[in-house]
């Protein structure tokens, strides 16, 4: 049986998708949108699949289907459909003044981040076939820090830019920051426009990013555990003040990432 969280979904969203009555050993595969989705167990035992629906914070509004794929006990193919209904977020609008540079960079910045924009492609590319992370994932401060801005149509120096696809934490430079889950950092350097910047892999297409750090306390290749300090608030690359930018991307979706704490993978 198969189980949606929902049958509509906001752009910027997550549901959460279970297979019940699996028989182990069965080779199922699962499509979003014509994108193979990865499916996983708990357990070498378990009887049930899941898998996580993210959809993009630019995902056209409309109907898109979610299929499961198996083969038959006589060796015939055999399918399932769920539609998914995208609506259209609603995104406020906001109008920030930035240095000049991040808005018009010249041709050696422009160069770099466009060399920055190939690498973080190269990483959503990869698909890691395993869950990196155990258990629940977590806010990446500790305290009474409240995220916003998601999704905001921004306007930089009068300038229509691309909407906002991470949640800003504002907050005092030098707050420690922590991995949201365990997983393999996979970038631990500083990036043209989000300054010094932590990205962890955490299985199955599932990465969270930390920009913005005054300092990074790990490096890439390192295994990090839930709620290992990573780097500390600052205010590096394009920012108007010190804050936390954290971000979730599953399979290239842009997703508002407070999502994965309310509903868990």
């Amino acid at each position: 049986m198969v189980n949606i969280s929902s049958a509509t979904a906001l752009q910027g969203s997550l549901l959460l998708v279970s297979v019940s009555g699996v028989k182990p050993g069965r080779q199922i595969a699962a499509d979003w949108d014509g994108r193979s989705m990865p499916l996983w167990t708990e357990a070498a035992s378990s009887t049930t699949l899941h898998s996580l629906l993210a959809v993009d914070l630019e995902k056209p509004p409309g109907n898109y289907d979610w299929k499961l794929s198996w083969t038959g006990a006589e060796g015939s193919p055999m399918s399932c459909t769920q539609t998914i209904t995208v609506r259209t977020g609603k995104f406020l609008t906001e109008h920030l003044k930035v240095e000049e540079q991040y808005v018009h960079p010249d041709p050696e910045q422009e160069k770099r981040a466009a060399e920055d924009q190939k690498k973080m492609k190269a990483i959503y590319d990869t698909v890691t076939p395993d869950a990196l992370w155990k258990g629940k994932f977590i806010l990446p401060l500790k305290g009474e820090f409240t995220g916003r801005n998601f999704g905001r149509r921004r306007v930089l120096n009068g300038e229509a830019r691309s909407p906002h696809s991470g949640v800003d934490f504002p907050a005092p430079a030098g707050t420690p920051v922590y991995a949201s889950q365990a997983g393999k950092v996979v970038v631990a350097e500083n990036l043209y426009y989000s300054g010094n910047t932590v990205v962890i892999d955490h299985g199955y297409g599932i990465y969270t990013l930390y920009a913005h750090l005054s300092e990074i306390g790990v490096h890439a290749g390192d295994m990090v555990d839930v709620s290992r300090e990573i780097g500390k608030v600052g205010a590096t690359g394009r920012v108007t003040g010190p804050h936390l930018h954290w971000g979730l991307t599953i399979e290239h979706a842009r997703v508002d990432a407070r999502q994965i704490v309310a509903r868990q993978p």
